[in-house]
């Protein structure tokens, strides 16, 4: 057999083997989806058993529900292989729509209009559950090294395609650390923010010729940008592992104050 059969082969192989080795978590997720279509397409009911039922009449007005938010986090893993095993355990209950792995692969493995568990306990601004608003993103990194720049590029097209596709604001496209100050540091001092920003995801300062106007209050200004500030310390954590990475200090300076109230200014 010529050298050029043998490629195609031993790629259709590869292909068999990883498609295998996730076939019943494949089979499960699509047994659930047709559960819920089975479940979006009941005729709705009354329900209310205080009053008569009445004649069924449909609404022609509706829509699908759709992600407003994006989060991004780190695994906290040591390979991607290991990250989907996670999300394809049963007994985890933790999933993500996204997984993308160091070479820059995308794995998609959970439909966009679907609620992911990866946000947990978490609040930003009025809103309090995450999780259904949201898509989120894992990046393949375990928490203490810098992310790939062929790993950055794919995300940076994903995020792409999401924006344009669900129309999600600039300034909805934040970390795990955000929203959840007191419990996480995902993505990490190591996410690069501000490239993000440059990009149109998620909000950057300009301190040029601020000037702070009297009476200004951090806080109340994290506060209004999204932050749960009821723990203050853990909120200025988070503010700086996203915005001042080089500071791990807990208090806020004059050029914290000036960051912050340009964020502000966005909101």
């Amino acid at each position: 057999m010529s050298f050029k059969k043998i490629i195609p082969l031993l790629l259709v192989i590869f292909l068999s083997n990883s498609c295998s080795k996730y076939a019943a978590t494949n089979r499960s997720y699509k047994k659930q989806a047709r559960a819920l279509a089975r479940e979006i397409k009941e005729q709705p009911a009354n329900t209310d058993s205080t009053i008569a039922p009445a004649a069924w009449v449909g609404t022609t007005n509706f829509g699908i529900r759709r992600p407003n938010f994006v989060i991004i986090h780190h695994t906290a893993q040591n390979s991607c292989e290991q990250t989907l095993r996670t999300f394809t355990l049963t007994r985890t209950q933790v999933s993500a729509h996204y997984v993308i792995c160091r070479d820059g692969t995308v794995h998609h493995m959970l439909n966009d209009y679907l609620r992911a568990w990866h946000a947990g306990a978490a609040n930003w601004g009025n809103v309090t559950d995450v999780n259904s608003v949201s898509i989120g993103i894992e990046l393949d990194n375990n928490g203490s090294e810098p992310f790939t720049e062929t790993q950055i590029n794919s995300l940076l097209m994903v995020l792409k395609n999401l924006k344009k596709k669900y129309n999600i604001p600039t300034a909805n496209f934040i970390g795990h650390s955000d929203i959840a100050p007191s419990r996480k540091v995902d993505p990490s001092r190591f996410f690069p923010w501000q490239q993000l920003a440059q990009n149109g995801f998620g909000n950057w300062y300009d301190t040029t010729n601020v000037s702070l106007p009297n009476n200004f209050n951090a806080m109340d200004a994290l506060r209004i940008i999204g932050y749960k500030t009821k723990d203050s310390i853990a909120a200025i954590k988070a503010f700086k592992l996203h915005f001042v990475q080089q500071d791990t200090l807990p208090t806020i300076n004059l050029a914290d104050e000036k960051i912050i109230y340009s964020l502000y200014k966005k909101y």
